[in-house]
């Protein structure tokens, strides 16, 4: 039967490697709705080339241009925030949530409202309202289908065995391109060299998040909402090749470990498939006996104190979360522009952590609070960003 897809974050690089599997499995899929940001030139390439039901942009001012790009092609589209809503209402059997940062809760909330199947690569959505989001899943009959590599790996190495026999859930981490580097040569590093990530090929905002490894820690706060599963029951472990994604510790000592090509079209084609492998047409099979070794080191945390201050933030709980990631998105874009360093990322970030410590003691109820809180740090952040330079 075919299934019909719905896509937000379309032109990004999740988006473009589900749209390059929907293309090869055409037979199997239908594509609904297209979402991006603000690109109306590659939204309605791909719109085009997967005969899209319907196209939509985040950024209202691009809808004139998204609608002369598509031009005759007889495809309906639509901008800001009406016609991304639209786009979530529309009948769909799997939603691709693939927005980057918080930008993406409200339309993964929309899709799951409806009782979709949601296909999860917005992290941002469990990190912010995890509590709301699986209760809500819960409520509504939506099932969250897991699609960061990660968070792919541990759901297949568990297959469905109880918590209870489970010792530790770890995620790997390639270490990112600072992995050998001084913490002084690090402190000095510029936006492009943390964002030439070692072994995935993925948007600016993330790759940074992978050269400070908050983006592991957003993964462990992550897999505790997905699983259900207490944070001391997690960790993170570096692992440079980028073959082992996840692995499921037993209590009887035995270790369950998925291994893939660092192909994001892996766990895509997992969520995609429900349950059925599909066919990924590459030009290289996973050999072990060409890659010759796989090699394992512990975290620093030291180099790296996002780490620390996230599964700080995961043990706090209740809005800690919320308030760390948006610190993080506000020093993310900072150190881009070149006003911070590398190391003003995690002081921002604690600082804000401990600024916020006392306020928002519960999880956000719903949606809505977290993007109140959301907001007020983020105005926060900014304020307090050239103190920080000054300080640094």
């Amino acid at each position: 039967m075919t299934q019909v897809v719905t896509v937000f974050g379309a032109t990004g690089s999740i988006g473009r490697s589900t749209a390059d599997l929907l293309a090869q499995h055409a037979d199997r899929f239908r594509v609904g709705a297209l979402v991006g940001g603000k690109d109306p030139v590659a939204l309605a390439k791909v719109a085009r080339e997967l005969n899209a039901s319907f196209a939509a942009l985040a950024d209202e001012a691009a809808g004139p241009a998204l609608a002369e790009a598509l031009s005759g092609s007889g495809i309906p589209s639509g901008a800001g925030e009406a016609a991304v809503m639209e786009a979530a209402a529309r009948d769909a059997d799997i939603v691709v949530a693939a927005v980057s940062g918080a930008a993406g809760l409200k339309s993964t909330h929309a899709a799951l409202r409806l009782g979709r199947k949601v296909a999860l690569a917005n992290k941002e959505s469990l990190v912010c309202a995890g509590d709301a989001f699986m209760r809500d899943a819960a409520r509504y009959g939506a099932t969250i289908l897991p699609m960061d590599s990660e968070h792919d790996a541990l759901s297949q190495a568990l297959a469905g065995r109880p918590l209870a026999d489970v010792r530790t859930m770890m995620i790997t981490a390639s270490g990112g391109p600072f992995r050998t580097w001084s913490r002084e040569r690090i402190a000095a590093a510029s936006a492009a060299e943390a964002a030439a990530h070692p072994t995935w090929s993925m948007g600016m905002k993330i790759n940074i998040d992978s050269a400070s490894l908050m983006n592991k820690g957003l993964e462990l706060i992550e897999a505790h909402h997905l699983f259900g599963i207490e944070p001391e029951r997690l960790d993170v472990v570096v692992h440079p090749q980028s073959v082992i994604h996840g692995m499921v510790y037993w209590l009887d000592g035995a270790v369950t470990a998925e291994l893939a090509l660092p192909d994001m079209r892996v766990p895509i084609s997992h969520c995609l498939g429900l349950g059925d492998r599909l066919t990924i047409q590459r030009g290289r099979p996973l050999d072990l006996v060409k890659l010759g070794s796989l090699t394992f080191e512990a975290a620093d945390e030291a180099r790296f104190p996002c780490l620390r201050i996230a599964r700080a933030a995961l043990a706090a709980g209740g809005a800690a979360p919320t308030v760390m990631n948006a610190a993080n998105e506000i020093a993310v874009a900072a150190f881009i522009a070149g006003r911070i360093g590398f190391y003003g990322i995690s002081d921002l970030v604690e600082r804000a952590c401990a600024h916020f410590a006392g306020r928002y003691r519960t999880a956000p109820a719903d949606v809505d609070e977290a993007l109140a809180i959301d907001a007020h740090v983020r105005i926060w952040s900014a304020e307090a960003l050239p103190e920080l330079r000054a300080a640094g």
